[in-house]
């Protein structure tokens, strides 16, 4: 119960009060809560597929070469590595197509040509020295300085197989000494080791002298390419021939 005198003194107290105005806003109504649907039940999962059905099948020739019992690894552990983890490997099929053009040309070491060229055109029109028109000595051998004395001993033994000669009969100096030159170029070549170089004994020359034999050794001894020569065996013409060593040819 409220007691009078508070209510009367509450209400002359708020008399002289206004009320609040109206908040400018909009009152929605009330919506209604959704009904909620109870959840689907949830459907049994599918057992996984097992390895085998899930990846591929191997080719059969895949198969067949995993099948092959391992062949004995090699010592060395980077070898046996590589050559575990290559097992099976099958080499590309060969491309199906058309190669144009044919092979390239072999490399032509163009400086070895030159320098050939430089030493057959030196000994074919170099000047003649002294030592064409001289004896060389009664015994026709020479060794290259710094070679050893077994290779003259070998050559002079016939341990060396002949595989070309070069006849020079008849011929004047000029001609010999051409053609001499384009005998040793074509040898060194082709690989040629050991030749045989025929300048007669000079019993048709005046006073039996065998020019040729005496310009044939100085010309040897001026070419770079001999590395010995000696006189022949009496088999293989004797004082009439001397047989050569040639170095090897260039590669």
């Amino acid at each position: 119960m409220i007691d009078p005198e508070d209510l009367a003194a509450f209400q002359a107290a708020v008399a002289d009060i206004a009320p609040l105005p109206p908040v400018n806003r909009v009152q929605l109504p009330k919506t209604r809560p959704r009904r909620l649907t109870p959840p689907a039940p949830r459907l049994p999962e599918k057992p996984e597929r097992s390895k085998q059905q899930a990846e591929p099948a191997l080719p059969a020739h895949w198969q067949a070469a995993a099948s092959k019992p391992p062949a004995a690894l090699p010592s060395d552990p980077e070898l046996a590595a590589f050559q575990l983890a290559m097992s099976g490997v099958q080499p590309l099929p060969a491309p199906n197509r058309v190669l144009l053009g044919g092979p390239l040309p072999p490399p032509c070491p163009q400086q070895f040509v030159a320098d050939e060229q430089a030493a057959l055109h030196e000994s074919l029109h170099g000047p003649i020295g002294l030592q064409d028109r001289l004896e060389g000595g009664d015994e026709p051998n020479y060794l290259r300085q710094g070679l050893a004395g077994s290779i003259l001993k070998d050559l002079r033994r016939g341990r060396w197989v002949i595989q070309e000669e070069l006849d020079l009969h008849g011929l004047n100096r000029d001609e010999a000494r051409h053609l001499l030159g384009n005998f040793l170029a074509e040898c060194l070549h082709h690989g040629t080791r050991c030749v045989r170089i025929i300048h007669g004994k000079g019993h048709g020359s005046p006073q039996k002298l065998s020019i040729l034999r005496q310009l044939v050794r100085g010309w040897l001894m001026q070419r770079i390419e001999i590395l010995a020569f000696c006189q022949a065996r009496p088999q293989d013409g004797g004082e009439g021939a001397l047989i050569a060593l040639l170095r090897s040819s260039k590669k």
